[in-house]
């Protein structure tokens, strides 16, 4: 079966365009899977800040885009096009619009892999009459819907596909010898945390806005280290933040709550994280905090890898998050309460060593178990 997919890969590098690239090299490497993919690499922005923005050269190269797939269809003799549709803003949504309008008459079937969430909700409640109508005039009834998790269905029922399929993201196994090294090591701090208490660090790693949690995040740790001094072997926290601020004033803001708060010495900003200083970040934190409520979060890959760590998660209840942690974590809280989210940094560090988060990144998560899932869902179109 042939596929062209027309999405970009990095830069710039966010969880979307990661997938992208996962799934085209992942297709590609495995002829087991079936799948030849055709790449049409539709990049229209130049870096995160330019994401969902509307500027003026982006609409030429959008068709240029499109005339490539175009050619790429009648060269290949493919008939399935992929495309991942935009979060619910109107930008995004109109670039779908012209998109889908000199696409869609040129393939059979049509793809929609909805990596953002909120679309549906946004057109039932915030959009115009007419971007309603227009939206299920040129995007809907698509062939395969394909969601992220069970509570992600409602974005693609909006628009009436003919079929949905739930398939988790994943991504590549960052720490295969955790069983014979970091394992035994988290073990080993785990039950010295219990034995000794003392300095417990946390990770933060995300884009440094509000809505990602990590204003939530430093009220978090500040409370906890108030709670934990009170324990009978007390806890200290420390929080490393990886991310960049896409403003100097929210930067700003971010380190006057750090001393407001007291934190200065135990909080610190690292940036960007990526490659080693990435993967040592993960194997050196205790546990990884995500205090969440940004509206299109779909399902965050920082989550996935530092499971695959064995990082106990303490996260909200947003949006799919929950599906995504072990049955009956601690480390669920409401999205805007950092108190809570203090209690389960203080829980998890005393109850939780790693291993089932461990587990169930294996059973779920792996960039493996994504490509089946994928190529599975994308083949049934066949039939």
């Amino acid at each position: 079966m042939k596929l062209l997919v027309f999405a970009h890969v990095p830069p710039p590098l966010h969880g979307q365009s990661q997938m992208v690239q996962y799934l085209v090299e992942g297709l590609r490497a495995d002829p087991a899977l079936g799948i030849e993919v055709i790449h049409v690499d539709a990049r229209l922005s130049e870096g995160l800040e330019d994401v969902g923005t509307a500027r003026s050269g982006k609409l030429p190269r959008l068709l240029r885009f499109c005339a490539q797939a175009i050619r790429a269809r009648w060269r290949h003799g493919v008939t399935t096009l992929y495309y991942v549709p935009s979060p619910p803003k109107r930008t995004p949504l109109y670039r779908d619009w012209v998109a889908m309008t000199l696409l869609r008459p040129w393939f059979r079937h049509l793809v929609y892999h909805w990596e953002a969430v909120g679309m549906g909700e946004w057109l039932a409640t915030q959009a115009r009459p007419w971007e309603r109508w227009l939206s299920q005039r040129l995007l809907g009834g698509v062939s395969l819907s394909i969601v992220l998790a069970e509570a992600n269905r409602a974005d693609a029922e909006r628009l009436n596909p003919r079929r949905i399929a739930v398939v988790s993201n994943g991504v590549a196994d960052p720490c295969p010898d955790f069983a014979a090294n970091l394992g035994l090591e988290r073990a080993v701090r785990f039950a010295r945390r219990q034995a000794e208490g003392g300095e417990v660090r946390v990770l933060f790693m995300a884009l440094c806005v509000r809505d990602k949690g990590v204003f939530d995040a430093v009220e978090a740790v500040a409370l906890a280290n108030a709670l934990g001094a009170k324990e009978s072997r007390p806890l200290k926290f420390r929080l490393t933040v990886g991310g960049t601020f896409p403003t100097p004033e929210l930067e700003r803001e971010f380190h006057q709550l750090v001393r407001d708060r007291g934190m200065a010495g135990w909080v610190e900003h690292v940036g960007f994280l990526q490659g080693e200083s990435k993967a040592a970040a993960l194997r050196a934190a205790d546990v990884f905090l995500f205090p969440t409520y940004y509206a299109n979060e779909g399902q965050p890959l920082g989550v996935a890898e530092a499971m695959a760590y064995g990082l106990p998660v303490v996260t909200t209840r947003w949006r799919a998050i929950p599906e995504m942690l072990p049955a009956g974590s601690p480390g669920l809280v409401e999205p805007r309460q950092p108190a809570q989210a203090a209690t389960a940094l203080l829980t998890v560090v005393q109850t939780a060593d790693g291993r089932q988060h461990r587990a169930e990144f294996e059973r779920k998560f792996t960039l493996g178990e994504y490509l089946r899932g994928m190529a599975q869902a994308i083949r049934s179109l066949e039939r």
